[in-house]
């Protein structure tokens, strides 16, 4: 007969033996800088796509025609070397930022941790204090009872849902995207995306919460990997705080004890249950919530601040070395995207030559060759492009030398060029040049024109 696992091997466990952590609500100078953080990003994420440029939607990424639209340019797939950079980018940022301050990402920016904390500040405002709702869900199910719950989970569902519309806007038009999808015009597959991203927030957010954090989230598993003895960490000071015990608050402190006065607020603010005071526990998310809840109670007893704070041992090395592994990498990185964003151009064009034959003679001596042109506008609005050949002698383009391309549009053009001197050699380089009328700006492409021996 198999043996059940421990309870602390079981995926959905806490710290809380109930298997919910009630997360009390806290103010102080960390809290703030929280929410500050969290209310951009959010009204971020929320109004980017809303910003219009040149008359569209600025930011927009269509996945049907590989397209990223961003600030008047479209991005092809060829440029999404730009987006390999920037993801690199941030990940070197992310993990310079962990060897310095630990999980500072987590605990102020992650998405996760800013939904699940707006849902727990709407938890508070339904149900009350995180005794009271506590409270609440131990008490047999009652009329009042039913309607919180119903009032919380509905709202729950409604932030849920305009996050997935928020989201999915980034990849459908924006202005159309609200109206259709509320007058039951949208597409079966932005429903079903849509439905998607609101089950995953609102079961993330709402129901698994720091469960997420504790045994899903890759990140919170190898990132104390990247930790040093000088990163800075939230830590507890128990030669100042032990041995803990109450006190009231104008008793006098006795003998033995230390500044600790046990009150549990620091385990009561925490979003992932921990107790900081038990020593560095990998669950930290380093928010500094049980940091601005132990200040608080300091100041009511007249202790001093920083019994639990950020803290880092003496740095081992120069300081400099500490920075040059990463502030290297990040150096390198940002030399890559001013290097491509440099050599970047709003017209694509590359040369095929004919699969058919190299070359065609026609019955007056002359040498044709046969190309396809593929071109790319990145941009939002239609262009006209002349065509120059410059290399050969006497080169004849076959057809107009004029082409015109819609907004964001990639074409195949066919020509032929005719020769009709002869060369000394099997073939002669040449370049197309392509110049766009209005604005002058020219791109070329290379290739061979091949004679008949």
């Amino acid at each position: 007969m198999q043996q059940r696992p421990a309870p602390e091997q079981i995926i959905f466990s806490t710290k809380d033996s109930s298997g919910k952590i009630y997360i009390r609500e806290q103010q102080g100078y960390f809290q703030r800088i929280r929410r500050t953080l969290g209310t951009v990003l959010m009204l971020l994420f929320v109004l980017l796509p809303w910003l219009n440029y040149q008359g569209m939607q600025a930011i927009q990424l269509d996945v049907a025609q590989q397209r990223f639209f961003i600030f008047g340019q479209v991005l092809v797939p060829q440029d999404f070397l730009i987006i390999a950079l920037l993801f690199t980018l941030a990940a070197f940022a992310l993990f310079y930022l962990t060897k310095l301050y630990g999980r500072v990402w987590c605990g102020y920016t992650c998405p996760q941790t800013v939904w699940t904390l707006l849902f727990v500040w709407l938890e508070r405002r339904i149900e009350g204090s995180h005794s009271q709702s506590k409270a609440l869900d131990k008490a047999p199910w009652h009329a009042i009872k039913i309607g919180k719950k119903v009032l919380k989970h509905s709202s729950w569902l409604l932030v849920s849902l305009f996050t997935a519309l928020a989201f999915i806007a980034y990849f459908v038009p924006v202005r159309s995207l609200y109206s259709d999808f509320f007058s039951l015009n949208s597409s079966a597959t932005v429903y079903g995306w849509v439905w998607f991203f609101t089950a995953c927030t609102y079961i993330n957010a709402g129901l698994i919460r720091e469960k997420m954090c504790l045994h899903m989230c890759p990140y919170a598993r190898f990132q104390s990997a990247m930790f040093e003895t000088a990163t800075k960490l939230v830590t507890y000071d128990a030669a100042r705080g032990e041995q803990r015990g109450a006190r009231k608050r104008q008793q006098a402190k006795a003998a033995g004890l230390g500044d600790c006065v046990d009150c549990e607020l620091c385990v009561q603010v925490c979003p992932v249950g921990i107790d900081i005071r038990q020593g560095l526990q990998y669950e930290c998310i380093n928010c500094g919530l049980c940091i601005d809840a132990c200040d608080q109670t300091m100041r009511h007893f007249n202790y001093p601040t920083g019994l639990i704070r950020y803290q880092g041992e003496p740095a081992e090395q120069a300081p400099w070395r500490r920075h040059l592994g990463y502030g290297s990498a990040l150096a390198l990185t940002l030399l890559a995207i001013v290097g491509w964003g440099y050599q970047w151009q709003n017209t694509e064009l590359s040369i095929s030559r004919d699969r058919q034959a190299l070359f065609r003679v026609t019955s007056e001596g002359i040498t044709e060759n046969t190309f396809t042109l593929h071109i790319s506008n990145k941009q939002q609005h239609a262009r006209q492009y002349q065509l120059h050949i410059n290399g050969l002698s006497t080169p004849q383009l076959i057809g107009s030398n004029l082409i015109s391309l819609k907004p964001a549009e990639q074409r195949q053009h066919i020509i032929s060029i005719a020769v009709a001197d002869a060369a000394t050699g099997a073939y002669s380089p040449f370049t197309l040049q392509l110049t766009d009328i209005v604005s002058g700006e020219t791109v070329n492409a290379s290739s061979r024109f091949y004679y008949p021996r």
